[in-house]
């Protein structure tokens, strides 16, 4: 299967894949809210909890994309 349609192409979680996302989502909370915390309101702050989500959203492709059977 090419890169762009495994891109494109949804599947069902596989066996351990819901955890590894659970966990995923459960640092960029943590990492958010501790930022939140640290940091006091502004654009740079926003951008870095922006930074965060992207990179959960990438993390959790990553697991879905590359840990499933190849076709």
């Amino acid at each position: 299967m090419t890169s762009t349609l495994r891109t494109a192409s949804p599947t069902p979680p596989q066996p351990g894949q819901a955890e590894r996302y659970e966990q995923i989502r459960t640092g960029g909370l943590v990492l958010a809210q501790l930022l939140a915390e640290l940091c006091r309101s502004s654009p740079e702050l926003s951008r870095a909890i922006t930074h965060i989500d992207e990179a959960v959203m990438n993390a959790n492709a990553a697991v879905a994309r590359h840990d499933r059977p190849e076709d």
